[in-house]
């Protein structure tokens, strides 16, 4: 006759728990404390009855369904593209499957995908990018029962694991290379700059600072394409077109610039397109200089000075922590040893190639002059 298969009430009866507490243990439920001695007789008991929480596969068979989820805004950036690389280089290395939640920067798709995480109940999460203001507590709240890591900027102040990036340096970093070229008349071209994008904000105004040190503020052109722009799903292309039409508006303007940044590599090199295309020659009319260093940018016939802030090893380091408190978790249920909050962030670097030289003076051609 076939052994009777146990249940949770044999595992209560045996550790003489309640069957709520074998259920919290063994379902690893880190919200709820027990002593040390309670989970060891509680998974003493199960071992020894052979019991399994319903629905649970063997050790062996739940490689299978290990997995990370990680929010994305786009999937059309090349910046998103490096970042996942580097998730995946060190989640498939771990046996865990990487799920992306491409939000499209629609607050109500990211409110869908963060309902869901309690029914999916990844091991971990990484946003590749800061939440939506909106449901930045939200966030924190559920960073409490799932590892959650951020890629974030430093000047927002969260208590969730983080990846952060200084966007404030960066664009002074950008500007200091432009004002030791000798320019003295720019445009920063930029996404736009709407509260649920603060961070390129942070970036546009370490650029502006620093030329303020030099009293240069009011020789700073700001160009900020349309608010429109970040409710339509994002192409291919989007990046890179804003860099050229904001370009050649500038041009049309009869802006005077000698010097042309880009909030990112993408927008940087549609600003080469359209200065290309008005016969203004770079470096020599106008310099121009971009951020993040993907690899279009090192392409020779590109050679975009840019600025790199290691975009594949922050992607790298977010799987990293998230592996680490899942370790740490569940040795937590037997060891006492403490939860430690991860802060990383890299020192950018500027990568300077053929976009940029010394400033000369340059009358544009186009529409009228200032």
């Amino acid at each position: 006759m076939p052994r009777k298969k146990a249940t949770s009430s044999d595992v209560a009866k045996k550790a003489g728990v309640s069957q709520a507490t074998v259920s919290m243990v063994l379902n690893r439920k880190y919200n709820v404390s027990f002593s040390r001695e309670t989970i060891e007789k509680v998974e003493q008991a199960a071992r020894e009855l052979d019991y399994h929480l319903p629905g649970r596969k063997n050790k062996k068979d739940s490689k299978k369904e290990k997995l990370i989820v990680v929010f994305c805004p786009t999937l059309t950036s090349p910046y998103y593209v490096l970042l996942l690389q580097g998730v995946e280089a060190v989640a498939n290395k771990q046996g865990y499957g990487v799920f992306i939640c491409n939000t499209q920067r629609d607050a109500r798709l990211e409110e869908t995908y963060l309902r869901m995480m309690h029914t999916i109940q990844p091991q971990g999460i990484i946003y590749s990018c800061n939440p939506n203001p909106d449901f930045q507590q939200q966030v924190e709240e559920l960073a409490r029962t799932i590892p959650l890591v951020i890629i974030s900027n430093k000047e927002k102040t969260t208590t969730v694991d983080a990846i952060n990036q200084d966007n404030t340096v960066v664009g002074k970093m950008m500007a200091r290379h432009l004002l030791d070229l000798g320019h003295r008349d720019v445009a920063f071209i930029t996404p736009p700059l709407t509260r649920r994008q603060w961070q390129r904000t942070k970036r546009v105004n370490g650029f502006v600072k620093e030329f303020e040190k030099e009293g240069l503020k009011e020789h700073v052109i700001i160009k900020a394409a349309d608010e429109s722009i970040d409710s339509r799903i994002p192409r291919m292309d989007t990046e890179y077109s804003m860099g050229y039409e904001l370009t050649r508006e500038l041009l049309e303007e009869g802006r005077q610039f000698t010097a042309i940044a880009g909030q990112n590599d993408m927008m940087a090199i549609g600003a080469l397109d359209a200065l290309h295309e008005a016969k203004v020659h770079v470096p020599k009319d106008v310099s121009v200089i971009g951020c993040d260093n993907i690899f279009y940018s090192g392409i020779r016939r590109i050679s975009l000075t840019t600025i790199d802030h290691f975009v594949v090893l922050k992607g790298q380091d977010a799987c990293d922590i998230i592996l680490r408190k899942i370790d740490a978790r569940e040795r937590a249920l037997t060891d006492s040893a403490p939860i430690s909050l991860y802060n990383i962030e890299y020192t950018p670097k500027l990568i300077s190639r053929r976009t940029t030289g010394y400033a000369r003076t340059w009358k544009n051609p186009t529409g009228k002059n200032n």
